[in-house]
């Protein structure tokens, strides 16, 4: 969010979006390994919209994941708006599809792919930071849905100084187990239904398991200084590193596998747990309710500061899982988290949260109110995507709801 020669952002004056997309064949929808292809199509052909390194003005930056299939789209600098960042985005999203079309491949949205193997059908990336993809497989073992069969949209939200720090990662902390609820959308893998809305983060949450510090409980740990958090995140991370990592190669922040991650190089808390949509617009949508559920609790207009922080990790892990399995449909087992949302302690879904939160004057946006009615009346894109598959999915029905994943991001529509 901020760079050494740059003052830091104060709190939601700038936000910073990484959304990851897969790169599938045009027509049979197997995944493509071949995004270092599309990186040197971008240099040769940039657009308006694409930073390149000739153009320099660009407002959305590619780049590669872990996985050769996957290429990722960010803010190539800190955005004042969600809202006004969708324009860029989408006509870079166009112009991508564009460079893919002759190599018969597109851009497919989603958090999962339904029936790739992770066991034989990715590539690992083998270009630049390779040392680093080639360590984490070393203790890690890659080849697995937690690795290389995900995809998600990473926000960034700036602070400045340690109170907004602190005030920032109590109210993240506890915006977490909502996130599932809002942005499911991994209800199949293997070619089969999961049981699961967000199969995603069940997979996400013991990818780490050689090294368990680095993703702990998924949710971080109840501290608000920068003193405190390297001290109870990152120093433990980095011991239990270091037999396994003796080169110190993952000795730094970004190996914090946590649902959300302080990024201090940055000056800025990433928030990890959000599945990637169907399209721009419900991304953005989503990072908008996200990141205004989190603006209300750090201004204390919905609960005090104190009372942020006395929420224990057990408690907020059990809430976040049970949005998992059943999304907005799940109900909500401690009276107290609907307290925090100034709602009634009586029993109450995760969508009816959603639902409250979403008709406060804070989360209006006309830019976005289509993707929330939308929410409101079918849920999230797991829900939808279910409907549409059923819970014995053939095959050819997953390769339909690919296409029409395909085209949603092509056309610019909400999948329906």
């Amino acid at each position: 969010m901020s760079d050494q020669n740059k003052a830091p952002l104060s709190l939601f004056q700038g936000y910073g979006v990484e959304i990851e997309y897969m790169v599938v064949d045009a027509e049979s929808r197997e995944i493509r390994s071949i995004v270092d292809t599309l990186l040197d199509d971008l240099e040769r052909s940039p657009d308006a919209s694409t930073r390149t390194e000739g153009n320099p003005s660009g407002r959305v930056e590619w780049s590669n994941e872990l996985a050769a299939h996957v290429a990722e789209a960010k803010c190539a600098e800190p955005e004042p708006s969600l809202e006004g960042w969708l324009a860029p985005l989408k006509a870079s999203v166009d112009h991508v599809n564009t460079l893919l079309a002759p190599r018969r491949a597109c851009l497919m949205p989603s958090a999962a792919h339904p029936w790739m193997n992770p066991a034989k059908d990715p590539m690992l990336w083998p270009h630049e930071y390779h040392e680093i993809y080639a360590e984490y497989d070393r203790i890690f073992g890659c080849c697995t849905h937690g690795w290389t069969n995900l995809q998600s949209v990473h926000l960034n939200l700036p602070f400045s100084g340690e109170e907004e720090f602190g005030r920032l990662h109590a109210a993240i902390r506890l915006v977490l187990p909502l996130i599932p609820a809002l942005a499911a959308a991994s209800p199949y893998l293997d070619g089969r239904w999961t049981g699961l809305l967000d199969a995603r983060m069940q997979h996400y949450r013991y990818n780490s398991m050689a090294i368990p510090a680095m993703t702990g409980d998924l949710v971080p740990e109840a501290v608000f200084t920068p003193d405190a958090y390297r001290t109870h995140i990152l120093e433990p991370i980095y011991a239990q590193s270091a037999p396994l990592d003796p080169m110190g190669i993952l000795r730094d922040e970004w190996a914090n596998a946590r649902g959300a991650i302080a990024r201090f190089d940055r000056s800025a808390i990433e928030i990890r747990v959000t599945d990637s949509q169907e399209c721009p617009s419900a991304d953005l949508a989503v990072c908008f309710a996200v990141a205004g559920a989190v603006r209300l609790l750090t201004g204390e207009t919905l609960a005090s500061w104190e009372e942020q922080k006395r929420w224990s990790v057990a408690r907020l892990y059990r809430l976040f899982f049970d949005a998992v399995r059943g999304a907005e449909h799940a109900p909500v087992l401690d009276p107290e988290y609907a307290a925090l949302f100034g709602l009634p302690r009586k029993e109450i879904s995760f969508g009816e949260i959603w639902a409250a939160l979403l008709d406060r004057p804070e989360l209006q946006s006309p830019l976005f109110k289509p993707w929330f009615d939308l929410y409101r009346e079918r849920g999230p894109l797991a829900r939808r995507l279910v409907e549409r598959a059923g819970l014995t999915p053939s095959r050819p029905a997953l390769r339909g709801i690919c296409d029409d994943l395909c085209a949603c991001l092509a056309e610019k529509t909400f999948f329906v």
